[in-house]
């Protein structure tokens, strides 16, 4: 057993101070306490020992009700007191809901069995923070997606602001370049914000990951609060391809910040404009990178998956009824690649690919 507590900021002292503050577990109530008395004293039934619980409030009640101070020998004593004052000694009393108090006073005895026998529990320093849980493109219906024609769907705890505190915002950042607080904002609650992004724009195209921040005051003189979400969003990316397989207009893909992009894509087969999503998943086990084509659906079909270990070219098939057939990449820099994978994106990165036909 032990009793928590944490340091909690003083901020009206200079310079400021810590007081420990305690935390308790749970609030037991009369049930709890009538199990514990009977778990020490097994005669008396636990709604026996909650009956005279209760019958004890009566009766405290009853003694004060008589003005009498009630003590029970080595813990508590019940007494009355009176708040207010009186600006001569023959004014009425004032009404009792606003002078008549109970106070408690603990025996010195019981306050040092409790000091002998605590054991004390601190808890780390935390501050009250949004939490961002996750993001989601309502339109696409897939998380992490961030488009400026789209609906961002913000979702956690302690997410409101202020949109009249020109502190409190939600901010998008690029990883590489870029920031803009967002004006576009619908329904900003505790739990959720909507909104339709203001994408800024990045030094290349291929840099289209970005960060998303809910910055609020919790108090009008409290110092603002800012939460990140842990996770990175992605921009669509548009490639363009001619009809028999000719180059596209070349642009990078799943890449983050870096001056030149990890993946290209160098050529492939289009019969129509589709949006579908490239996957590189890392397989812990073989220590490299499987790459396939996925359609926009959550659960919806993938094309054959290609492992890449290796710089170099790779040709992707597409799923039943894409009408993309195939798409060739070219991994630049497999060694970056998988570094960012594992360290930023928990082992799968995904681009979703506006492909066009030129």
């Amino acid at each position: 057993m032990s009793i928590q507590c944490k340091p909690v900021s003083n901020a009206l002292t200079t310079p400021r101070t810590h007081t420990l503050r305690f935390v308790p577990r749970n609030t037991a109530n009369e049930q709890n306490l009538a199990a514990d008395i009977h778990r020490n004293q097994p005669n008396f039934s636990p709604e026996a020992v909650e009956t005279i619980l209760q019958a004890e409030d009566e009766a405290i009640l009853e003694r004060l009700l008589n003005g009498e101070q009630v003590t029970k020998h080595g813990s508590f004593s019940w007494y009355i007191t009176f708040t207010g004052k009186l600006e001569n000694a023959d004014d009425p009393t004032p009404p009792l809901e606003e002078c008549l108090h109970i106070d408690v006073r603990i025996s010195q005895n019981f306050l040092e069995r409790l000091r002998q026998a605590a054991h004390i529990e601190r808890l780390p320093v935390t501050e009250k923070l949004p939490v961002i849980t996750a993001a989601e493109d309502t339109v696409l219906d897939l998380r992490d997606v961030l488009r400026s024609d789209g609906m961002l769907l913000i979702t956690g705890h302690d997410l409101a602001f202020d949109r009249q505190d020109p502190a409190s915002h939600c901010l998008i950042e690029g990883t590489r370049s870029g920031s803009a607080v967002q004006s576009r904002v619908g329904t900003v609650t505790n739990t959720e914000i909507v909104l339709m992004p203001d994408v800024p724009s990045q030094d290349d195209p291929w840099n289209n990951e970005y960060r998303l921040s809910v910055t609020t005051h919790y108090t009008e003189h409290g110092t603002p609060r800012t939460g990140i979400y842990k996770r990175l969003l992605r921009t669509p990316l548009t490639v363009s391809l001619t009809g028999g397989g000719g180059p596209p207009i070349n642009i990078g893909i799943l890449t983050g910040n870096a001056a030149a992009p990890y993946v290209s894509v160098t050529g492939g087969s289009v019969t129509a404009d589709e949006t579908l999503r490239i996957q590189a998943v890392l397989d812990v086990r073989q220590d490299l990178l499987l790459f396939n084509l996925l359609n926009m659906h959550k659960d919806g079909q993938t094309g054959a998956a290609v492992t890449v270990s290796a710089d170099g070219d790779q040709t992707l098939q597409g799923f039943s009824g894409s009408a993309v057939s195939s798409l060739t990449v070219r991994v630049n820099d497999y060694a970056a690649l998988k570094e960012l994978i594992r360290n930023s994106y928990g082992g799968r990165l995904v681009d979703v690919l506006e492909v066009k036909q030129a």
